[in-house]
């Protein structure tokens, strides 16, 4: 490296040490008399704890906070954050004062793209967010319109089940996670979009699979922002190169459906098209429509993919659940080949099956993160405005005061009389988050999971390939956007009906 080289990185380290150490002192003067300070360890330079995150960063700050505490700081570069690691700590940010912390940070993945945070995900909190999200609450989720896609998701069902029968008889290995992966996207694709088949030459699915990825990387310019101008990840090139792919889909999209009337969910968000309008000025436009499309692609697919993945490789693990959760399966459904979805709720042991999956394996192991809107005190402790909030639900679901009985056990037994539900009510368990940002379409995600689940568990028995026994089954997990399984779970269907 020549020497002008070595004394440019020299001076810019030195500017940026010494302008890291103003900006500690002066957020530490600007606390005092305000509040304590979180306890937690002690940032570095420019990258603060960054260093401490490792590759699964929710077990890295599990392990984290049984040393300073289920409320604890960290400086993700020069991001202030909060950790947050026990119910009823979660229980304070989340509803005590949850219109501090209702707000999204920013994200360089998401500013890439033209349509970037006008969705309801990612949205920071205010009047836009709110318009948006009362569109949703009361126009898409609603159980009318969902129950209006029953038969949809019914007959996608059967096909899927063929498609395993065929592949029971040929006695082949099947690459499950694919397989939930597509199903998956195309009930949701289905709802969302209407007839898949006419969306296929935009690839959209594919697309949406490498926004997630591109998600779930680990961007530095996040966190140290003088680093954005570089671009050393290649991530904005990325991003832009695939926004512009993106947008010239869901135009497509957008333009077909106004030129004829469709019962989906991009039919219902185009009724409110230019006429939602907040006291700023912001308005439902084309931009908003293709944010929350992605939105809903993402949220519908990717996640229940990855929770029912993790919900079959436990029952493989554990023959003695499998088979309870088949005996009340035959006591529901008998010889029927398809599982209906009005019956769901009599499956009270497929119900604790789920929410146990979901307290070991949440699919949002750290939510989405939120972001603090004003300067607060909490339990003495000071808490900057702009402050990021990070809820472990990972480790709230392995908190011994919590669940004291073989915490890393996979038994959903633990649920026979309990009244923790998954609606955002018992902080124990809230996998789909809480308060203001609470998951608009969790309902949808559940009956999608439940349905999908039971025809698996009741149509087929399930085999590891080459001889593997269950205990040798790995169940590393993978960090990003979601929670998967590192490798794809692949098994041998044998049809029982």
């Amino acid at each position: 490296m020549a020497p002008s080289a070595i004394t440019f990185l020299t001076v810019l380290a030195v500017l940026c040490s010494f302008f890291y150490v103003l900006f500690y002192i002066s957020s530490r003067k600007h606390g005092k008399g305000k509040g304590e300070a979180l306890p937690g360890p002690r940032p570095l330079p420019i990258i603060g704890n960054l260093h401490i995150l490792g590759i699964l960063p929710h077990q890295s700050l599990y392990h984290l906070a049984k040393k300073y505490g289920p409320m604890m700081s960290i400086r993700l570069g020069s991001v202030p954050t909060v950790v947050v690691s026990s119910p009823p700590v979660a229980e304070m940010f989340l509803k005590t004062h949850d219109a501090i912390f209702a707000s999204r940070p920013k994200v360089q993945v998401l500013q890439s793209i033209s349509n970037s945070q006008r969705g309801i995900a990612f949205t920071e909190h205010g009047p836009y967010w709110r318009s948006v999200r009362k569109i949703c609450n009361m126009q898409l989720f609603t159980p009318s319109k969902i129950e209006s896609f029953a038969p949809t998701r019914k007959e996608m069902l059967m096909h899927f089940t063929e498609s395993l029968k065929e592949a029971a008889t040929a006695k082949e290995v099947v690459n499950i996670s694919k397989k939930l992966a597509e199903i998956n996207g195309e009930m949701t694709l289905m709802m969302v979009l209407g007839p898949v088949k006419k969306y296929k030459e935009f690839n959209l699915m594919d697309l949406v699979e490498e926004l997630t990825k591109i998600a779930g990387v680990f961007n530095l310019a996040d966190f140290v922002p003088f680093l954005g101008a570089f671009d050393l990840q290649g991530i904005k090139a990325s991003t832009r190169t695939l926004g512009e792919k993106l947008d010239y889909a869901l135009e497509a999209v957008i333009d077909d459906h106004l030129q004829k009337k469709q019962d989906d969910f991009v039919g219902v968000l185009l009724t409110e098209l230019d006429q939602t309008m907040n006291p700023n000025g912001d308005i439902m436009d084309r931009n908003s429509i293709k944010a929350i499309i992605l939105d809903m692609i993402v949220g519908g697919s990717d996640t229940s993919a990855a929770t029912l993945e993790w919900a079959l490789s436990e029952l493989i693990r554990h023959p003695r659940v499998m088979l309870k959760l088949q005996q009340e399966l035959e006591s529901i459904f008998g010889n029927k080949r398809i599982v209906e979805e009005n019956d769901l709720p009599k499956l009270e042991y497929l119900d604790m099956v789920v929410r146990e999956t979901l307290r070991l394996h949440p699919v949002a192991p750290l939510l989405v993160p939120r972001e603090s809107i004003e300067d607060i005190v909490i339990d003495g402790y000071y808490i900057p405005k702009k402050s990021r909030v990070l809820v472990n639900i990972w480790a709230i679901g392995r908190d011994p005061n919590v669940w004291p009985n073989n915490v890393e056990e996979f038994s959903p037994e633990r649920f026979i009389d309990s009244k923790i539900d998954l609606h955002g009510h018992d902080f124990e368990l809230i996998p789909f988050g809480a308060g203001r940002r609470l998951c608009p379409g969790k309902k949808l995600g559940l009956i999608t999971v439940k349905l999908i689940l039971a025809q698996l568990v009741h149509c087929f028995d399930w085999e590891l390939p080459d001889g593997m026994s269950p205990n040798e089954l790995d169940m590393i997990e993978n960090f990003g956007v979601s929670l998967p399984r590192k490798t794809n779970l692949r098994v041998k269907p044998i049809y029982r009906m």
